[in-house]
């Protein structure tokens, strides 16, 4: 049963292992085209600020210069070990020193995702209407 009415939603997974052995560079361009594609991105781990930095730059640039591309709207949550007790932050520091991603990013495209709000315990997607 297909609806010609209905507009659907993509939200992308992409674990850290899929862009980890990538330079900055192909990371920026592999997340653009994903956000062109319209879809939202769910990725393990984070970007390094440069990185985080470049996508940005390379977003306000082609903001005008790509059909229908209004930007993106990007948060990333990191859970903060502060409050847990001893052991627990032992083991927390030995997940994080093999090299474990427990932040989660999400970028979407402007023309789609509104707002991102965040706090420690969750993420808030608005969308457009």
């Amino acid at each position: 049963m297909k609806n010609k009415n209905f507009k659907g939603l993509t939200i992308q997974f992409i674990p850290y292992t899929e862009i980890e052995e990538l330079r900055s560079g192909e990371r920026v361009r592999k997340l653009l085209n994903t956000i062109l594609c319209n879809r939202i991105i769910i990725l393990q781990g984070k970007l390094k600020s440069e990185e985080e930095a470049r996508l940005i730059e390379d977003t306000m640039a082609m903001v005008g210069h790509v059909k229908n591309f209004k930007g993106i709207e990007l948060a990333t949550i990191n859970p903060s070990s502060n409050n847990l007790g001893f052991i627990s932050k032992m083991r927390h520091g030995l997940v994080k020193a093999l090299g474990a991603q427990e932040a989660v990013t999400i970028i979407g495209p402007a023309s789609i995702v509104s707002d991102i709000r965040r706090d420690p315990r969750k993420i808030e997607i608005l969308m457009k209407k």
